[in-house]
């Protein structure tokens, strides 16, 4: 989608700043995702604005955003999702754009509740500082074997809820790297219900129902995962029916 297109569309709803985003940080919470067209995005995302503001940062209605992942050789954070184990892991660098800021983050989730610790980086390697690595070692003890598995790259709009403790994330532009290698998955929207606990009383829910869309358990890291590895090198079948709902979006 075209940056014109997004300043275009999120030009009706009030605006927040990062310091007003503080009370809804939520680094302990429940996220409902669901995957949609872009076409069904703005179909959904011009009736909201009644009920939520949207995060501004230096006059831009949107943000972009660079990931690097970790994992370990054998891509155990990866198999670990693909197995559905309870408690697992995502590690990265996220790199925010719109004021040049990186953070390392580790994601954890435990008993369906989605847990971040993150401090600041200035890396964009395995090569971390002692600062991170002690960080690391509080949450992921056997951080020294960790190499960097997939970059990505997206847009973000977010948006804030006027009276709940909630937010709700868009991803556009979706697209990862590897190896020198690039691959974009245009049309795709990645969205992001995130909660203190489960509400469904909201109208983005509502509009999620209204259209059939069921919730769907994506995780971007898994997805660019298995478009750089072949089934013969990583197990995907637990992941069939979402990517075949994913392929009918992206086509």
């Amino acid at each position: 989608m075209l940056l014109s297109d997004i300043q275009d569309i999120t030009s009706a709803f009030n605006a927040v700043s990062l310091s007003e985003m503080d009370t809804v940080k939520l680094m302990k919470r429940v996220d409902t995702k669901f995957a949609i067209s872009e076409k069904d995005f703005k179909n959904v995302f011009v009736n909201l604005k009644d009920e939520y503001n949207v995060l501004e940062v230096n006059n831009d209605k949107y943000s972009e955003y660079e990931s690097l992942y970790f994992d370990q050789s054998d891509l155990i954070f990866y198999k670990d999702h693909h197995r559905g184990k309870a408690n697992r892991l995502k590690i990265r660098i996220r790199k925010y754009k719109s004021n040049e800021l990186s953070f390392l983050e580790v994601k954890k989730k435990h008993k369906g509740q989605t847990i971040k610790s993150r401090i600041p980086s200035k890396s964009w390697s395995e090569g971390f500082t002692s600062k991170e690595r002690e960080f690391l070692s509080q949450l992921y003890p056997n951080h020294s074997s960790l190499i960097p598995s997939l970059e990505n790259k997206f847009i973000r709009i977010t948006l804030v809820h006027k009276e709940n403790i909630e937010r709700l994330t868009f991803d556009l532009n979706l697209s990862y790297k590897k190896d020198g290698q690039t691959i974009e998955m245009e049309n795709l929207v990645v969205c992001e219900l995130k909660q203190e606990k489960i509400n469904r009383l909201n109208s983005f829910y509502n509009e999620m129902k209204k259209k059939l869309v069921r919730p769907l358990r994506v995780s971007k890291y898994c997805l660019g995962i298995m478009e750089f590895h072949s089934s013969k090198q990583i197990k995907s079948n637990r992941f069939k029916r979402k990517t075949l709902q994913l392929k009918k979006i992206l086509c």
